[in-house]
């Protein structure tokens, strides 16, 4: 793994990096992970909702049809382990590689009451703690929730409700650890990253535009690489209102960015981030909802790019 971003490091897009044998396809990558061998899962809402691509792109295996609800979130663990997010099937998931079922958290198809904050009505994303294995669980569209796990499953504590004030949510998206002793949540529609110790204590709020999906570098890279949805519709066009990746220091500094100033579907442009994972090169993955957000609304309908790869070239 390189060393952090700084404002030297440069990044270029890889387009067309998943080599899809025909007749495959995502018709929209969710998320993304990446594991110690530098393996790609990407979670998807097509036919075949986990593929496996090697660095190159090169397709390995895939596996999970007809076991997921609506593919939303994945991470994965020291030991390699795959973590994932059904938001529809109100559950998460943790997983072999080759997708074997370890363990469950969550009674698949089964809500919890809408905001009240019990555990799972429609969970985004997971955050393993590297030394403990304890998880943290974004429960968003259906709650305004963080949840903490143990390795095992049992469940220890959770923190959050609806609103705009610190320890507040509005949509709580997506989640990663910071060091060993915080963890940094994507508030949504609240347009902020909030920060907050292992027990829930709120430490500090950061502005983003939109904040969808957020990755802790791994071994020598201490950065934070924070993805950002495009602008609402009553501003749709506006350049520079989120459609990119901005690279913050371990103390939110904000050190890069990439992304066209404008949304599309060239190489350089985002259509709908909302999941991402960075391999041991410094290289970084992007998943994309495109197909909800573009591609289901153009005539006739089509499927668009929905991973994108930025290769870290230098720095």
């Amino acid at each position: 793994m390189p060393g952090p971003v700084t404002a030297r490091t440069k990044f270029e897009p890889e387009f067309g990096w998943a080599k899809l044998p025909h007749p495959m396809t995502f018709k929209e990558a969710t998320s993304v992970a990446v594991d110690s061998e530098d393996n790609v899962y990407v979670f998807n809402r097509g036919k075949w909702p986990v593929m496996v691509f090697d660095r190159a792109g090169n397709f390995l295996s895939e596996w999970g049809a007809g076991e997921f609800d609506r593919p939303h979130g994945i991470r994965t663990d020291a030991e390699d382990n795959l973590y994932m997010a059904d938001d529809i099937a109100h559950m998460i998931e943790k997983r072999t590689r080759t997708g074997k079922l370890l363990m469950r958290l969550g009674e698949r198809g089964k809500a919890a009451a809408w905001q009240e904050g019990e555990p799972f009505n429609r969970p985004t994303d997971i955050a393993v703690h590297p030394k403990t294995g304890d998880l943290f669980i974004t429960d968003g569209y259906g709650n305004s929730r963080v949840h903490r796990y143990n390795k095992a499953g049992k469940h220890i504590k959770s923190w959050g409700e609806p609103g705009s004030r610190p320890g507040q949510f509005s949509l709580p998206h997506n989640i990663c650890m910071v060091g060993d002793d915080m963890v940094a949540v994507c508030d949504r529609e609240n347009f902020r990253l909030q920060v907050f110790t292992l027990d829930g204590e709120f430490v500090r709020q950061v502005q983003s535009h939109r904040p969808i999906a957020i990755y802790a570098g791994r071994s020598a890279d201490s950065n934070i690489y924070v993805a950002e949805a495009g602008a609402p519709a009553v501003q749709a066009g506006v350049k520079r209102l989120g459609l990119c990746v901005v690279i913050y220091d371990n103390d939110f500094n904000e050190v890069g960015r990439f992304g066209n100033e404008l949304g599309g579907e060239g190489a350089d442009q985002f259509l709908a981030p909302h999941g991402m994972a960075v391999d041991s090169e410094g290289s970084v993955y992007v998943a994309e909802v495109s197909y909800t957000a573009h591609g289901s609304n153009l005539v006739p309908p089509r499927e668009v790019t929905s991973l994108r790869k930025w290769k870290r070239v230098s720095g």
